[in-house]
């Protein structure tokens, strides 16, 4: 046993959990615009649940054997009862389908042989061929989730299988997906793809804008089914939100078959990155057929993929931000306010430095546009009347404002407001929080909430050489002093250990490991970043201390700047893939700041918290940066 755990201590010891600190600036704050809608009104249901994802990046993500079905299943159901104010899943589907009546000038609940078609974002599959395999890195909706989502419908909403239509008319389903979600109590469900859609030529979709573009027809699964649900992805894009109001790109056929959008001419107003302007996503939105039917939005936050075209990989689609902590997001969020849903998705991808990283455009205006004038389509900054496609002017579509903080996530309903968005969670992300915190000054360690099975490691450092180690096995609160260990150590690391998943639950920050800031100054722009915790760090700081750190910097492969520090650092090069905003040594002597990608050996020194016009401040030439520490 002792064996055991040392070896557990070693292994917490390498798998640190590094917290980062986000820019909360990312969009402007603001009352809420508009009124919220549903049962609940501008309620969003987020659904937490770490074990409901097993994979080790081997493989492809979707594959089914990578997710626990029980554990999503249950999540959907969960998320269904929430959102409807109820305690099952099936009296939630009740009250959500009579919410949506009552807002259409009807009574009641769903009846059977009703039909029902939902909007999957099967984007990443036959983007460019028929390839049905799904054998694609690319992103579209979670096929465990869609299984899962179907069950409930089937077995808690009472709706027959064959009244069920699973549709993307842009894009082709993987077999396997279809197969899997046919099957069982599942069989006679219905996939209609880009191959067997039939447009409704009475049926065309008419802008509240009038600009060129093809006409576009919606399918007739959509104008024959009495309610709608938009099954959406949360996920970074290289321009515009792709959340529920652009899930409605594959909604409808014109003569593109592989790219309606553009067929259509909608890339415009989402590539313009200007405030007042039309959106056609508040268009899709309005649509009697679509957003006028809808009973349930949800986004597919299992798997995030960091942009539409990235290649889904287990490092890059693992986020930083609280609660994930470097693990998958294992998320589902679901509302019956499609503003609403959509605010909350684009807050958690700006706060996200795994998403905006890659190049997301979550701050570009653009989203701003399409989130303020679905917020306020009454009284549009646009000054466009959006009307539902078939004449009737739409007055209110629900709620949009924006998070208090990254760390709190609380929105004015949360916060005691009568009106605005209220964030509900579920699972694991309700549960007790758990939390270990350590106080330097008596030596005191203090655990409150720790799940049963769970060890308590801390670890003492002397010249970044372990030099003692302590174990406590804790439930529920704790309390020990480490104070002797501490005063003979320069470094303190403390972590609460899951003696069953050999996961960390928390981990500590300690005085020592406390996040030092650094400002970054080119011309007039300055920025912020987050350093590392490494000597080369600690002796740079010291170098701040003393006074501003002026660099003449040159740039080099047309992907990084780099200039001499005048002084070796102590190094501790390691291999990896440098992104845009990354800061490095190089050489020991030499710094280094990307707005582009390289692979090499470095000692990282930060990175860049806020990309906003970094790349534009490099510039094409030399530049002169100065470096001092953030207050």
């Amino acid at each position: 046993m002792k064996k055991i755990i040392s070896a557990v201590a070693a292994l917490a010891l390498c798998a640190a959990v590094q917290t980062n600190a986000f820019a909360s600036d990312g969009f402007p704050s603001h009352e809420p615009y508009g009124e919220g809608v549903g049962a609940m009104p501008g309620r969003v249901v987020w659904s937490y649940e770490p074990s409901s994802v097993d994979w080790d990046g081997n493989g492809y993500w979707w594959e089914p054997e990578n997710f626990d079905e029980g554990v999503i299943r249950n999540m959907v159901s969960e998320s269904v009862a929430a959102l409807g104010g109820a305690s099952t899943a099936s009296d939630g589907w009740r009250a959500l389908f009579e919410n949506r009546n009552e807002r259409n000038g009807e009574s009641g609940g769903y009846k059977s042989g009703e039909k029902i078609a939902i909007k999957a974002n099967i984007n990443g599959s036959a983007v460019m061929d028929d390839d049905t395999s799904g054998e694609t890195s690319m992103s579209y909706t979670n096929p465990v989730l869609l299984k899962a989502l179907l069950t409930s419908l089937v077995e808690d909403a009472g709706v027959k299988p064959s009244d069920i239509t699973v549709y993307d008319v842009s894009r082709l389903f993987p077999d396997y997906m279809e197969k899997m979600c046919t099957e069982g109590i599942l069989s006679g469900v219905n996939f209609v793809n880009r191959d067997n859609g039939v447009a409704d030529e009475s049926a065309p979709i008419v802008w509240s804008h009038s600009f060129s573009g093809a006409v576009n027809y919606l399918p007739t699964c959509v104008t024959e089914a009495k309610y709608m649900i938009n099954l959406a992805n949360l996920k970074g894009h290289s321009y515009g939100i792709t959340l529920c109001g652009k899930n409605h790109f594959g909604s409808f056929i014109n003569g593109n078959a592989m790219r309606p959008p553009e067929g259509a001419n909608l890339h415009q107003w989402l590539t313009r990155s200007e405030m007042g302007i039309y959106s056609p996503l508040v268009d899709l939105m309005a649509n009697k057929h679509l957003g006028g039917k809808t009973v349930l939005y949800m986004l597919d936050a299992i798997i995030c993929a960091p942009s539409e075209g990235a290649s889904i990989t287990a490092s890059n689609s693992k986020w930083r931000q609280e609660p994930f902590g470097g693990d998958f997001t294992s998320s589902i969020f679901v509302s019956q306010d499609p503003v609403a849903i959509d605010s909350v998705g684009a807050d958690f991808l700006i706060n996200e430095p795994a998403v905006t990283d890659n190049n997301y455009s979550a701050r570009d205006t653009s989203n701003e546009n399409y989130l303020h004038e679905a917020g306020l389509v009454k009284n549009s900054p646009s000054g466009t009347v959006y009307t539902d496609s078939f004449g009737e002017t739409i007055a209110n579509l629900g709620v949009h404002e924006h998070w208090n903080n990254p760390t709190d996530k609380q929105y004015s309903r949360n916060l005691g407001k009568d009106e605005g968005i209220e964030l509900v969670k579920v699972g694991s992300a309700a549960a007790e929080a758990v939390s270990v915190e350590y106080d330097k000054a008596s030596g005191t360690v203090t655990v409150s909430n720790a799940p049963e099975n769970s060890t308590l490691i801390t670890a003492f450092y002397k010249d970044n050489i372990l030099s003692d180690v302590k174990l406590y096995k804790v439930s529920g609160a704790f309390t020990a002093n480490v104070g002797e260990g501490a005063q003979n150590s320069d470094t303190v690391k403390i972590f609460l250990w899951d003696m069953d998943t050999l996961k960390p639950f928390v981990t500590a920050k300690t005085d020592t490991e406390v996040e030092t800031k650094m400002n970054v100054k080119i011309g007039d722009a300055v920025f912020t970043a987050t350093l590392e915790d490494n000597a080369a760090v600690r002796e740079l700081v010291d170098m701040m201390k003393e006074s501003p750190v002026t660099i003449d910097m040159s740039d080099y492969s047309g992907f990084e700047k780099v200039g001499s520090l005048g002084r070796s650092l102590t190094a501790s090069d390691s291999q990896m893939t440098t992104n845009a905003g990354d800061i490095v040594l190089y050489n020991k002597n030499q710094i280094v700041m990307f707005y582009g990608s390289n692979s090499w050996s470095y000692t990282k020194i930060g990175h860049i918290d806020n990309l906003s016009g970094w790349k534009e401040a490099l510039g094409d030439g030399n530049i002169t940066a100065v470096f001092s520490l953030a207050e």
